[in-house]
Formats: C-alpha cells, structure tokens, sequence
C-alpha cells in the first residue's frame, strides 16, 4: 500500500506539472491589470487564503509555506508534502457610467515540500506573479476633426517558478531562501480611431517578455512560551534588482479608401534586452500557535514599487505597496474520534492593502475578509483547503472603477510518508 501511494503521489506531480503550463493562460478581466506588470498575486496560498493571507510567521509540519523559505525547516521528518490549488473570482466593476460583471477561473500554484536531514529542508514550485487582461474604451470629440473613439487591450500573465531550501543552526532559528525565476510575456495594444474615414487611424502594439532570476530570502524564530505554545517571527526580504526583459514597439497608421487599406510604419523596435528595475520588498509576520488548536497570525508587507523603473523610465502611476494582514485557524478537537467536524480546521482572516497603483491622485486600495476550512481526508494527514473571500477594491471617485469581489478557492495537500520501510512480524 505504501508502494501504491507513493508512486500514486508521483503521477499527481508529473500531472500538474504539464497542467502548470496553465499558469502563463491566467485570465483577468480587470481594468487595473493595465498598469505596470498588472494585478499583482499575493504572496499567501494554501490554508492562508482563509486567513488573510498572512503566513510570514506560520510553521506547519502538514503544510507548505513558501512565502517564507525558511519554514520548510517545519516539515515531518521523512515527510513529502504536495500542494495544488484553483482559484474562481466572481467580479462586479462599476463607474459612474455603468458596471460589468465578469468571472475568471485559473490555476493559482503547486509546490512540493520535503526534508533532507532534520535540520535542513527543500521545497520548490509554481505559482502565477502577475496577470494581465482588460478592454478599456471611450469615445470623445476633437475640435475640427470630430469624433474619435479610443480603446485599450492587454492580455499575459507571468509565472515564478521557485526552488528553495531552509537550514536550522540551533534550536528556535530558521532560515532559508527562494530562488526564483520570473518569465512571462505581456502585450498591450492602444487604437485610437476617427469617425471621418479621410483620417488616419492610429495603433500601437507593445509586447514585454520577462525572464530572469529573483531571491527571497527568509529567517524564522520560535520562542517556546509553555507547553505546546509557542511565538513566531517571521521576516522576509527581497533586495532591489535589475531585471532582464526583452521589450518590441511597432506603432503605425493607417487610411481605409473603400475596400483598400493605407498603411504606414511610424516606428518599428525588434524584441531587444533591456532593464525593468524591480523594488525591493520586505515582510514581517507574527505567528502564536496553541499545537492542533490554535493559530493567530498577523503580517504586514511592503513592496517599494515607487522606486521601480521600466526601460530606464520611472512609471508615475506606480506607488509603494503596503499590506496588513491577520487570521486565525481553530480546531475543537484534533484528534477527536466520535466527532469528523471537531477535527476540521476553520478558519477566518481579513486584509488590507494599499495597492502599487495611483490613478487620478487616488491609490487604489482593496479590503477583504475571508472565511474557510480545512477538511481532513480520513485515515490521512492529507487537507482539502475550502476558502470564500468577499472583498471590493477601488473607487468610483474621480472617473476611476471600483470592483465588488467574491472568490472561491479550493487547495488540495497531499501528505505521505517516503523512504520508511515497513516491518512486518
């Protein structure tokens, strides 16, 4: 039986991952993702998403936590720990105009995690870093050459790939780093067309692929308060860097004469190598954990995205990024055998964060609280992680969108056993 699960496990990751490619389709509808790399992911997966996200400070021998490297040092000994999720979200933007409702279903992540020795561990995986998809439209009047209608499309998505490991020199101290690899392409595209045909449309077509190499870096340290009760620290950091990516333009007009076409090059830039500068970030988070009871945690993170430039270019609708987050995880009873529902982990969170976009003097801001739970399967230490969000991000003031959200999020982890060889009598 334990040859069957293992190698049961290992089809599970040569499944997804062929099904990671999914993570460069991602689909966004949202207006907001046409500003800089476009919506940003968070950085919190798996049981954080019922909790806020926060999980800087969280070590977890059941669960992976690869926003801080340095918890991979909590996994089982002689554990593997296997980790998928999908995510829907069901938007409604709305103007002073109008609204639309939209729905996206994508891939969110897989990570794999396992020790080496006791005091070191590994873990690696994929998961989406930003997305892009908006159709954005307005019509308005040129003196002297009439109406004109302007449109705004963008689609892409970019993804990071990670490989990290965590060591522990003494008892209480962890800590660890991701090596991560970015890579993606995204495309925008700008229209502006008239409604005299003896006038030259106007297109431009830019296109960003990304690809190169970040580092998280990431310490953790337990303070044991009693039995079973322990206070965490987490930090986390992210030096500023140059970042590698391969940048086209091709803009042109042109001139419709009945069934014929006019068209001219006004500027032409082949795919050439040049510099997005990425900020850097840091996070601190605070974990108190009451074993197969109680977790609380609280993070907060920025990202210094004020400082970042794209192709020597400082972008003036880019701000510094702040979050604050908090949740909880409370279990009646973990190892309850009369009651299932006593040993389900429920869960609840609220976030709040500061985006890095500052439109009309406005820096778009979103809220969120979320609720959750995570469902063992029987006979195992495996989780099914449920989690529903309500949240609005936004503001119809000064021309802008404000989008009320809910999304629903399924993770599933994977627990076994590897390398223990069984005794029979």
């Amino acid at each position: 039986m334990r040859k069957i699960n293992n190698a049961l496990s290992v089809v599970i990751v040569l499944i997804f991952c062929g099904l990671s490619g999914f993570a460069q389709n991602n689909n966004t509808t949202s207006p907001f993702s046409r500003f800089g790399l476009g919506d940003l992911n968070p950085y919190g997966y798996g049981r954080s998403s019922a909790m806020g996200g926060a999980t800087l400070g969280s070590r977890h021998s059941l669960q992976i936590n690869s926003a801080n490297p340095a918890s991979y040092t909590a996994n089982d000994s002689l554990s593997f720990i296997f980790d998928f999720g999908v995510d829907g979200t069901f938007s409604n933007y709305k103007s002073n105009s109008g609204s639309r409702k939209t729905n996206d279903i994508n891939f969110r992540y897989f990570s794999l995690s396992f020790p080496i020795t006791k005091w070191l561990g590994a873990g690696f995986g994929l998961q989406p870093f930003s997305d892009m998809g908006y159709e954005v439209g307005f019509s308005d009047s040129i003196s002297g050459i009439g109406n004109t209608y302007h449109s705004y499309t963008g689609e892409g998505s970019t993804s990071k790939a990670f490989f990290g490991a965590s060591v522990s020199p003494f008892k209480g101290l962890s800590i660890g780093a991701n090596l991560n690899y970015i890579f993606g392409r995204l495309s925008k595209n700008t229209n502006v067309q008239f409604a005299d045909p003896t006038v030259s449309s106007f297109t431009q077509i830019e296109s960003t692929r990304l690809r190169d190499f970040t580092l998280t870096y990431g310490l953790q340290y337990d303070l044991k308060l009693k039995q079973n009760k322990y206070l965490t620290l987490g930090v986390t950091l992210e030096n500023q860097s140059n970042f590698t990516a391969l940048h086209s333009l091709f803009t042109y007009d042109q001139i419709v004469y009945g069934s014929s076409v006019s068209q001219d090059t006004l500027k032409y830039v082949g795919e050439v190598k040049d510099i997005i500068e990425m900020p850097s970030t840091y996070g601190i988070g605070l974990s108190y954990n009451q074993l197969n009871k109680l977790e609380i945690n609280a993070d907060y993170y920025h990202a210094g995205w004020s400082k970042a430039s794209f192709f020597g270019t400082r972008d003036q609708l880019l701000t510094n990024q702040n979050r604050i987050s908090a949740g909880i995880e409370y279990i009646p009873d973990a190892f309850s055998i009369r009651s299932y529902l006593k040993r389900v982990k429920y869960r609840a969170g609220i976030h709040q964060e500061n985006s890095y976009l500052m439109l009309n003097n406005n820096q778009i801001k979103e809220f969120g609280v979320s609720f959750g739970a995570g469902i063992p399967f029987p006979k195992s230490k495996s989780t099914a992680n449920f989690a529903i969000e309500f949240g609005t991000k936004g503001t119809t003031n000064d021309n802008l969108v404000k989008n009320n959200y809910t999304k629903f999020s399924l993770y599933l982890n994977f627990y076994d056993y590897w390398f223990v060889k069984r005794k029979f009598d």
